[in-house]
């Protein structure tokens, strides 16, 4: 599952065999959420704001890790 563009997140992907989400926010960093429920990645994508929904459900919730960060010069 893969949705874009926010006015907070630039990208969200789901990698369902181990429940990782990825997201990927305007300013570069991409974090992964793990153990992250199907249903909650589905509600995600669905969300009519995906800055609130985070905010909201997944943000300080699930545990997360720094993927990758965009060098900004």
């Amino acid at each position: 599952m893969v949705a874009t563009a926010s006015s907070a997140i630039l990208r969200i992907w789901y990698e369902a065999y181990d429940k990782t989400l990825l997201v990927t926010f305007v300013g570069g960093k991409t974090y992964a959420y793990e153990g992250v429920p199907v249903p909650l990645c589905r509600a995600f994508l669905a969300a009519e704001s995906y800055g609130r929904f985070f905010n909201a459900n997944i943000r300080d919730r699930y545990p997360y890790r720094l993927v990758k960060s965009r060098r900004t010069k």
